[in-house]
């Protein structure tokens, strides 16, 4: 089963978990998503896959950062927002 990372080498939770894979072997398929963002489409299709809310996905500093608060967006714009704004997940 192929194994895919949404990755961010600036995060040091995602340098994390690409580093646990490697160490166990795994070689998976990297996108750094902030050179290559997401479509709206393929991050509902994550979400979905995920079994998550996008609220649940997001990176609350950067949400504040650019003015966004979780409490006050729907779901449906902040699906949005992450996909103009990729850091925000």
């Amino acid at each position: 089963m192929p194994v895919r990372i949404y990755h961010n080498p600036r995060c040091s939770t995602s340098r994390k978990t690409l580093a646990l894979l490697q160490d166990k072997g795994v070689q998976p398929e990297i996108v750094e998503y902030l050179k290559t963002p997401y479509t709206e489409p393929q991050l509902k299709g994550l979400l979905k896959q995920l079994n998550m809310s996008a609220k649940a996905l997001l990176r609350k500093k950067d949400a504040a950062a650019a003015g966004i608060d979780p409490a006050a967006i729907s779901e449906a714009d902040l699906i949005k927002a992450m996909v103009e704004q990729p850091i925000l997940v």
